[in-house]
């Protein structure tokens, strides 16, 4: 046979084959690659992250269009179980993560922040052996004004077979998810999350309509320059807070950076380290997150990548929820920056 010319021979090296081998690894692949097999637990996983991506993608496809569409914007009028104002974008997600998992055969429920009660899908409950827990639209106060939104996710395997409807078997700590992650809402639409194995982001390109993977195996700083916080609130916060926010205040190095969306806050702090704050006020001292749909789900995440989760007293994830609709106080963020508010509290400086 002959030899084909030399100009035809196109030998690729190593980073090309490896750059080419990310751009072809999608969530779906990425998450039988991290179990390292294809057992029906590690399919149903697979198949579960690439719901909560084609959820992500719908959103993301709305979200672009909303000041172009009428009735899409601005509130809906009604309160949820938190006594907040809903948004048409709220509704909106809420209703893309269920149509979407009604299909999925796996999730017998979804559990939102959105809704009083867990919502069932009685067709997938003789075999749905899981839970979708997530809050579909993590900072709505800026969807009107074009900033960054997220999504927040976790699931849970379903323990008992729940005959009474009350989920109780979700009142549980953190440490029982399976997987955790969010969706930010930016410049691009990316996905991260963790099955246990590290926290690892993706990019959506919408030419292929895929989360292509971006970066594998991230670890948070051990500290940062970055804090976090609603300083409006300064008043109403434990003495302890404030004079932790009065230190960095007066400690060269320090920045402020609070978008009013936590997923796009905790996202920085991921990449350049620092710390994220929601405490607790002197009238509401168990704060405003909610414990199953935002803190305990980011605080999985963190804790892969190397960094902590606290109320200030007690890890976020072994707190163990009394309702499905608890709150709780938040620090999360870089192991050293979290130890410093800590000190605060636990000590007074």
């Amino acid at each position: 046979m002959a030899k084909a010319p030399e100009s035809l021979e196109l030998p690729i090296d190593d980073h090309t084959d490896k750059s080419l081998d990310r751009d072809c690894t999608t969530l779906s692949r990425h998450v039988l690659q991290q179990l390292q097999s294809f057992s029906p637990d590690a399919q149903d996983l697979s198949a579960l992250m690439n719901r909560i991506a084609l959820a992500g993608k719908l959103i993301a496809r709305h979200l672009s269009r909303a000041g172009l569409m009428e009735g899409v914007l601005g509130f809906t009028g009604d309160v949820n179980v938190q006594g907040e104002s809903v948004k048409k974008m709220d509704v909106y997600a809420n209703d893309v993560f269920i149509s979407v998992f009604k299909q999925s055969g796996l999730v017998c429920r979804l559990a939102s922040e959105e809704m009083d009660d867990p919502y069932y899908i009685p067709e997938n409950c003789p075999i749905g052996r899981y839970t979708l827990l997530y809050d579909p639209i993590d900072g709505s106060s800026n969807t009107d004004t074009n900033l960054s939104l997220g999504s927040i996710f976790a699931i849970r395997q379903q323990e008992g077979d729940d005959a009474d409807g009350l989920a109780t078997d979700l009142l549980t700590n953190g440490r029982k998810q399976i997987a955790a992650g969010y969706i930010l809402y930016g410049p691009s639409t990316m996905l991260v999350y963790s099955i246990g194995r590290g926290v690892h982001s993706f990019t959506l390109d919408p030419s292929l309509g895929e989360f292509i993977l971006t970066e594998e195996n991230i670890r948070i700083p051990d500290n940062g320059s970055v804090y976090s916080v609603n300083e409006g609130n300064f008043w109403q916060w434990e003495e302890s807070i404030r004079e932790y926010v009065r230190y960095v205040h007066r400690t060269e190095g320090y920045s402020a950076r609070y978008s009013g969306a936590m997923v796009s806050d905790i996202h920085r702090i991921l990449v350049q380290g620092g710390v994220f704050l929601y405490p607790g006020t002197i009238q509401k001292p168990e704060g405003k997150l909610r414990l199953l749909y935002e803190s305990a789900p980011l605080a999985f995440l963190i804790e892969q990548a190397g960094g902590r989760a606290t109320t200030g007293l007690v890890d976020i994830l072994d707190v163990v929820p009394k309702k499905l609709h608890q709150r709780t106080p938040l620090i999360i963020g870089s192991k050293e920056s979290v130890a410093k508010v800590e000190s605060f509290i636990q000590n007074g400086h």
